[in-house]
């Protein structure tokens, strides 16, 4: 078992890896600092956003895995879930990072961790 990175740095590296890609990256809620949940919102191109977060696996292990995807025909579904999931948890991180190739990027950076 591997000790986990402190959340602030892991959402530094994240938006410097974003940046780095040729992307942008802003933080959207701020959570705790060091043990706070870490939720991603890619957008690609100004497009339809997805969700991912860690998810407990059967080894132990926390894969980064998409737990929720925007709609076009209601976009608006997708922000009141992000307002809930503050609401019921005051730690958690939400980082929007917006790329050219989402599937990509997640297959580069997020696929390891």
């Amino acid at each position: 078992m591997s000790a986990r990175l402190p959340a602030h740095a892991e959402v530094s590296g994240l938006i410097r890896l974003t940046q780095a890609a040729g992307g942008f990256a802003m933080v959207l809620n701020k959570g705790e600092r060091d043990a706070g949940t870490l939720l991603i919102v890619i957008v690609e191109n100004q497009g339809l956003a997805t969700l991912h977060e860690r998810m407990p696996q059967l080894d132990g292990t926390r894969k980064w895995t998409t737990t929720k995807h925007q709609l076009i025909e209601n976009k608006k579904e997708f922000e009141d879930y992000l307002t809930r999931r503050m609401v019921q948890d005051p730690d958690v991180w939400i980082v929007e990072l917006t790329v050219a190739d989402r599937e990509r990027f997640v297959r580069d950076n997020l696929s390891q961790s």
